[in-house]
């Protein structure tokens, strides 16, 4: 549904009055487009928060579909969602528009890869980070920096998050702040170290607000730490990264090398025919087998070898290998096979 930038404010009344926003940075959050990669625990919370704010449009990208066990954290979604199997995406447009019949929804039921961001990304004055594994977070980053499009990058597992907002050319970039992406396996997920609701909350709002802040024109408010939260141990902590930028011989800020947009530091799947399996390969990465037997230890049934570790879970039977390599039997839907190695795998 389209609708009016320069229409009745009335319903944003109460957000108006706050002095910093006015009505004229309400006027600007009303004419602004967004892209949110992924729809699931933060990105759901994201998305509420923005659409009830009164963003202009806000496209979602999400590959998944919506499961009981999502529903603890995931705040858009209902059992009816999780009974019916709906892609999140699909079932965030419809909660939303219900919400806030004047902002434009654009779900898009995908994989977020290099040949695919930048038709999503295309004019948009914003992307946020909803995602839950980190080659997607440097493939935006490559892509953010690559185009000038300001991005906020978040994250949480337990009861830990943290956040950062990304505005290139004035701060550092994720590449900045970590130098690689983690190899598979290397950091624990939400499926094999657990998650709290709280933290959720937590971090989707530093992120809604630092959108806010950029979509509305107050730019010169937009935090320029590294935020860390630890609701268990009731700890914030705030890193100023302000030098960050000046500091460090960043690869994509200074000298423009985007791998992986370009392809070059993907993974990559191929389906194996007549296994109902996918084959993921990570370039230039190795894996603990000691490590990731101990971090899935609980979560399902594991077998391992010298060679190789096989996790039986949920149906399907991952088999991952030192150099990285992995197997996704039980599927030979290859969004399906990604999703499945970062709630498990990570990476």
């Amino acid at each position: 549904m389209n609708h009016n930038p320069h229409g009745d404010l009335a319903r944003y009344a109460r957000q108006t009055r706050f002095a910093p926003l006015g009505e004229d940075g309400q006027r600007r959050l009303r004419q602004s487009r967004a892209l949110l990669c992924g729809c699931g625990a933060l990105g759901s919370a994201i998305a509420n928060i923005l659409v009830r704010a009164g963003i202009g449009s806000l496209r979602i990208v999400d590959r998944d579909f919506v499961e009981l066990s999502n529903l603890q954290r995931q705040t858009l979604f209902d059992q009816s969602d999780a009974e019916a199997g709906t892609p999140k995406a699909i079932a965030a447009a419809e909660k939303l528009q219900s919400i806030n019949a004047g902002v434009v929804i654009e779900p898009i039921v995908a994989d977020i890869e290099p040949t695919t961001i930048e038709r999503f990304s295309d004019h948009v004055d914003l992307i946020l980070d909803g995602t839950d594994n980190f080659e997607t977070r440097f493939l935006i980053n490559d892509l953010a920096v690559k185009q000038g499009i300001p991005w906020i990058y978040g994250g949480c597992v337990g009861a830990e998050g943290q956040t950062m907002t990304i505005l290139p050319g004035e701060t550092g970039c994720l590449r900045c702040l970590m130098t690689d992406c983690p190899a598979p396996g290397a950091t624990p997920t939400c499926q094999t170290a657990g998650i709290l609701a709280p933290i959720v909350g937590v971090i989707a709002s530093f992120e809604a607000a630092e959108a806010i802040k950029i979509l509305s024109g107050n730019r010169h408010a937009i935090s320029r730490d590294l935020t860390v939260v630890d609701l268990w141990a009731n700890h914030l902590r705030q890193i100023d990264l302000g030098r960050l930028r000046t500091q460090v011989d960043c690869p994509t800020c200074k000298h423009g090398q985007f791998p992986w947009l370009s392809g070059r530091s993907a993974s990559t799947t191929a389906v194996l025919c007549g296994r109902g399996a996918v084959q993921l390969t990570h370039p230039d990465q190795s894996v603990s087998l000691d490590e990731l037997a101990t971090r899935l230890a609980g979560v399902g049934r594991v077998v391992r070898n010298q060679y190789l570790l096989r996790l039986l879970v949920d149906g399907y039977e991952l088999t991952v290998f030192p150099d990285a390599r992995a197997i996704i039997s039980g599927t030979d839907d290859v969004a399906t096979a990604r999703a499945v190695h970062a709630k498990y795998i990570g990476g």
